[in-house]
């Protein structure tokens, strides 16, 4: 016990205490959010009548609605502060989950739903940015892709509490009953964040905001990366309502059964997350593309699983290609971002995130609704994305070490 409790003093003092109360807001937050809105599609698809195509054109819609808070957020955060964006967003947060809360209980029209659905996202993609950008404030850059290793891990422990919480509850309360419990999280997200978050950023740029954030997309390098992550992130987006609607609404298994495929993520995430980001940050081109590839691995193989324990595995797989692929690429970007603009590089990348985990559902639900009856066609098209975009990213981080070892001028032998 004495020996247990001396890793747990050595763990608790290796990161800073704003990385943990970072971790634990999210812990609360991701929770509160997966306790109800993966069950969204379901619930506007089955109970509403929508079909996928147009469950999925919503999902779209959010895209838009994220890229500009992930925009706006990492704006914000390099010009006003972490803190007052952080705050401000969970405080948002609160106050539409209440009133999801009591549209779904009056059953409110759907394009009202729709709406809340978008505001919730457009608050949860203005806190992200000013988060990723705390943790690179406090921490070295030798030590980033562990510090956002341990961000996951505890985000992923909340992600994995919440699905079964919110599965249980869907079997005996109305669906509105989700969004009042994910309602109360968000109120002690808030507590925790306005106790123990503290502003840390220490350098701010005079120059106008429109000229640094047109130079952010003016930088090629990052903007190569941005598309390629694309790419993988496009299929990482499938998790939530694609893949909720194939295994209820496609293979007839429960909504209590698919919560537990996203608690075992969940789960495997939070234990696994930091070991895996521990070792992967002085390996940033195995982690870019290896993930890459097990997340395409992945879920190609849903296209021909049916047995509910061969799901879970093809799901472990998917997991451990989001362990490998997620901190590394948050590393990669505040290592390119100048210090007074990692906001607005984090709210870049993270347009290309709340794309990607908007669009894929929208690509994911027209292929469900054009092949409903080739499963591997639907998983291969999808599958290949990651295929593609984790090789060019291996020529992407090639290309940026040859850069790094051989700049234009020295005459040396740089690797080829």
């Amino acid at each position: 016990m004495a020996a247990f409790r001396r890793k747990l003093a050595a763990l608790w003092a290796r990161f800073p205490p704003g990385v943990w109360a970072l971790v634990a807001i999210q812990l609360i937050t991701a929770m509160g959010f997966s306790i109800s809105l993966p069950y969204l599609s379901l619930y506007l698809h089955q109970q509403r009548g929508l079909s996928m195509a147009v469950v999925g054109t919503i999902m779209l819609a959010s895209a838009f609605v994220g890229a500009a808070g992930r925009l706006g957020g990492g704006e914000l955060s390099d010009r006003l502060g972490r803190r007052p964006v952080l705050l401000s967003a969970i405080g948002l947060r609160v106050l539409l989950f209440a009133g999801m809360t009591a549209l779904l209980a009056l059953a409110g029209p759907v394009w009202a739903v729709a709406c809340l659905y978008l505001a919730i996202r457009l608050t949860g993609a203005l806190a992200m940015p000013a988060i990723s950008a705390m943790v690179a404030d406090l921490t070295p850059p030798a030590r980033r892709t562990e510090n956002y290793g341990l961000l996951r891990a505890g985000t992923n422990l909340g992600w994995g509490a919440g699905p079964a919480i919110g599965g249980y509850l869907a079997t005996v309360f109305p669906y509105a009953t989700l969004f009042g419990f994910t309602a109360l999280s968000s109120v002690v997200a808030l507590a925790l964040a306005w106790a123990f978050a503290r502003e840390s950023q220490t350098q701010r740029e005079a120059s106008p905001s429109l000229v640094l954030l047109l130079a952010t997309f003016r930088d090629r390098r990052f903007l190569g990366f941005v598309a390629l992550s694309l790419l993988v992130l496009v299929v990482g987006g499938q998790l939530v309502s694609t893949l909720s609607v194939f295994v209820v609404d496609r293979l007839g298994y429960s909504e209590a059964a698919f919560g537990g495929l996203l608690t075992l993520n969940g789960l495997l995430v939070a234990a696994w997350q930091y070991p895996i980001a521990r070792w992967v940050q002085r390996r940033w081109r195995l982690g870019l593309v290896a993930g890459s590839l097990l997340y395409g691995l992945g879920y190609l193989a849903f296209g021909w699983l049916r047995a509910y324990p061969a799901l879970m595995s093809a799901l472990a797989v998917v997991t451990v290609g989001e362990m490998l692929f997620a901190p590394t690429s948050l590393a990669v970007v505040a290592e390119l971002a100048p210090a007074t603009s990692r906001g607005r590089y984090l709210g870049a990348f993270g347009l290309a995130e709340s794309v990607g985990w908007s669009a894929g559902p929208f690509l994911g639900g027209v292929l469900l609704d054009v092949f409903p009856s080739s499963p591997p066609l639907v998983w291969g098209l999808i599958a290949s994305l990651a295929f593609l975009g984790g090789g060019g990213l291996g020529l992407w981080e090639r290309g940026r070490l040859r850069e790094r070892l051989c700049p234009q001028g020295r005459r040396i032998q740089c690797p080829r």
